[in-house]
């Protein structure tokens, strides 16, 4: 399918993750000892005048005489006793404690920090919201009205209905740090089930609310974690948790024996009925979605982060009677060799997207009345076909092209439509409905435009504006590029590139913050982030390197970018940074990295390998122990994508570029690593041990400082005042030792 040629419906304009740890050797000689190093650092001038930071000194971190005999290397863990959970354990709690009080005296004493931090919760200051969801003829929608912590749940009474309050999880906790996660009304709107998520944890606890009245009901739903909910009419849905873990296992042990459970509503969970499970393969996770006419569920299963997943399916007869104990699970797919994303069904057809024979995805259609006859209804394009929707009587299908997001329309057959096409560099998303719906709603962003919401009218394709943001500043003000640059072995790699006009105009390089992640085959595209318009606004540049290792291009993007071709990813980031010196947008000495997660162990392997190339660092929630992360949490899932430290030869690749395991003598970045204390998905006992290591070793004068977040987690659900307070001390890092002014 060739969308260039379309016709359009152009919408945009209304608008993760050592050498030096000292030799076998040198590990025993220093058995029981610690460090006390002091920072010293040289005089900077900062707006003509001479600023010199306080040098704090590093707290004192115990080295341990543990060496590990493995596929014929010795190998020095001296710090795994930062592996116990800082909450329970007093060594490890005061310990960062240490740390935090010394990044913290350092980053309050950096020149425009508090400058900064006004802007960014200056430009967090405005009115914004979700994409809304039907129940009935209500709809649903998260706002927020500037600076709360956490955005409060809407319902309205129709399109134009008066809006009502729901729930305010800011009510929730007077810090702010319990948040609403996922949410979904019954079919009817009577009823709805959200998530509520406690200091950033990923354990969840679902609840039910009765939209009439707002009367939180007493069903409790606990130890869910990554689940759907699937309504089954009004009586009760869908649901996926793990058995109730051991204390232990809440904070850092892997998690086995998801299951789906079906809950009927105002009965207690003791009462929920076991729909599926696999206690033959307790390492599989399962997660279930309901067809919007109630015929059919649909059950996916997965067993690591491959874009590969098994699907049974359970026929609910007639949806209206609800519960019922002979629902059956039926296998459709039952290897897991390739990727199904349900779209919706219809009676006994099933619409699935599909890399079944096709990489960039294809639109496939299962006949459940034919014995699961299965027929192509849009063939794969050069483009990755990413989701679908049915609404009205078409399929919207969502696509990457070249990076970014777009939309087009197809009928039942497949016989195309009218694409959506933006006037700029951005991303499309949303496009919710159901069969027979007469409007979608989707939403456009940019790097310089947030989130704005658009009603799609199905009949006529008008686009109007739901909610689109007032701004503290000109989105045209600032330029959105996408260039292609060389990576070591020839490969063409996009990147987006964003900064003032008139700095781009005048060709002078500039103090530039450049973004990764590549990995786990998911796609990075345009999106707005208050802090990093702070940066911009402050004279800087932001690019973003949609590198190997993501989604952005298909499957081949993605396998060249994982297991023994991880280094790909790293030379994508590494040629981003000296493309960007080589072409003048920022001098040599003012480059700062920084990615999350896969993106964070990212950060940190490049930095190993070319402490050269970059002036700072931001590791974030980083994934540091290449040679252990399959002991922790959900850590098990990442094997096909890291391989298995279990296996010689995954474990001589994982070896040679960890983090933690190659820290090497040199001229180091500063760097400032961010975890925080309930991350469970990447422990932050990743960033603790690499941190240690990092301050052990010769690696120069410049900070190498450790910020642990307090009742936070991965990232979601986190309060504004800690997104503010967080981004205000990573920005200022960066600038200070990237020579970007933030103003006084």
């Amino acid at each position: 399918m060739n969308m260039r040629r379309r016709n359009t419906l152009n919408l945009g304009v209304l608008a993760c993750t050592a050498c030096v740890l000292l030799s076998a050797a040198q590990t025993r000689a220093n058995d029981g000892a610690t460090d006390d190093t002091v920072l010293h650092e040289p005089a900077v001038t900062h707006s003509g005048t001479s600023y010199v930071q306080p040098r704090p000194a590093y707290p004192a971190t115990r080295r341990d005489a543990l060496v590990e005999h493995r596929f014929g290397q010795d190998i020095a863990d001296p710090y795994r006793w930062l592996e116990a959970d800082a909450r329970s354990s007093p060594e490890v709690s005061g310990w960062v404690a240490s740390q935090n009080a010394a990044s913290a005296s350092y980053l309050a004493g950096l020149p425009g920090r508090d400058a900064i931090a006004g802007r960014i919760r200056a430009l967090y200051d405005y009115e914004r919201f979700s994409l809304p969801r039907k129940g009935g003829h209500s709809y649903f929608y998260l706002r927020n009205t500037g600076l709360q912590n956490q955005p409060a749940l809407y319902v309205r009474e129709g399109l134009k209905g008066t809006q009502r309050l729901l729930l305010d999880p800011n009510s929730w906790s007077a810090d702010g740090t319990s948040a609403l996660d996922d949410w979904a009304p019954s079919p009817t709107g009577r009823w709805l089930a959200y998530s509520v998520q406690q200091g950033g944890s990923d354990w969840r606890s679902v609840r039910v609310v009765n939209v009439r009245d707002g009367a939180v009901l007493e069903d409790r739903l606990d130890w869910v974690n990554d689940t759907n909910i699937g309504w089954v009419g009004d009586k009760g849905f869908f649901y996926s948790r793990f058995p109730a873990p051991s204390a232990q296992q809440q904070t850092s042990a892997p998690s086995f024996d998801k299951a789906i459970w079906f809950h009927r509503v105002g009965t207690p969970q003791a009462e929920d009925q076991l729909v599926f499970a696999t206690p033959d393969h307790r390492e599989w996770g399962h997660k279930a979605v309901v067809t919007s006419d109630g015929r059919w569920a649909v059950i996916t299963s997965e067993a690591s982060t491959l874009p590969a997943r098994a699907v049974h399916v359970v026929d609910l007869g007639a949806a209206m009677k609800g519960y019922s104990a002979a629902w059956v699970p039926i296998p459709l797919v039952p290897g897991m060799a390739h990727d199904w994303k349900l779209v919706d069904g219809i009676g006994n057809r099933l619409l699935f997207i599909t890399n079944d024979g096709a990489p960039h995805y294809r639109l496939l259609q299962v006949d459940l009345g034919r014995k699961g006859a299965m027929k192509t209804v849009v063939p794969e394009s050069a483009q990755t076909l990413t989701a679908g929707r049915m609404v009205g009587d078409r399929i919207i299908l969502s696509y990457l092209e070249n990076g970014s997001s777009s939309a087009v329309f197809v009928d039942m057959r497949g016989r195309p439509g009218p694409a959506i096409s933006l006037s700029s560099i951005g991303s499309a998303s949303g496009f919710a409905g159901r069969p027979g719906d007469p409007e979608t709603f989707y939403q456009f962003s940019s790097f310089n435009q947030p989130p704005a919401i658009f009603r799609l009218d199905m009949r006529s394709g008008e686009a109007t504006p739901f909610a689109v943001p007032k701004l503290a500043f000109n989105p045209a003000d600032f330029l959105v590029e996408q260039r292609t640059y060389p990576s070591r072995d020839g490969t063409k790699v996009p990147m987006y590139l964003v900064r003032k006009r008139s700095l781009a105009s005048s060709n002078k390089p500039a103090p530039t913050l450049l973004y990764g992640y590549g990995g786990f085959d998911i796609s990075l595209t345009p999106g707005y982030s208050p802090v990093r318009m702070a940066w911009l606004e402050a004279g800087g540049v932001f690019a973003l390197a949609n590198i190997r290792g993501g989604g952005e291009f298909g499957r081949d993007w993605y396998d060249a970018g994982r297991l023994d071709r991880k280094q790909n990813s790293f030379d994508d980031f590494i040629a981003a940074g000296e493309y960007l010196i080589r072409e003048g947008v920022t001098p040599k000495g003012g480059l700062a990295v920084q990615g999350g997660s896969n993106g964070g162990m990212m950060v940190g392997a490049v930095v190993n390998q070319r402490p050269d190339l970059f002036a700072a660092a931001n590791p974030d929630v980083g994934v540091m122990d290449m040679l252990r992360f399959d002991r922790f949490t959900s850590g098990r899932f990442w094997t096909d994508d890291y391989g298995s430290p279990e296996r010689e030869a995954d474990w001589k690749v994982l070896r040679a570029y960890s983090p933690y395991h190659n820290v090497h003598a040199g001229n180091y970045p500063a760097i400032l690593v961010t975890t925080a204390d309930s991350d469970d998905r990447v422990v932050p006992a990743h960033s603790f041990k690499y941190v240690a290591a990092l301050q052990a070793a010769p690696i120069g004068d410049r900070p190498h400082l450790l910020r642990v977040e307090t009742k936070a987690g991965h990232g979601s659900g986190k309060p504004v005042d800690k997104v503010i307070a967080g981004g205000a001390d990573v920005l200022a890092f960066l600038a200070r030792w990237t020579g970007l002014s933030l103003g006084r």
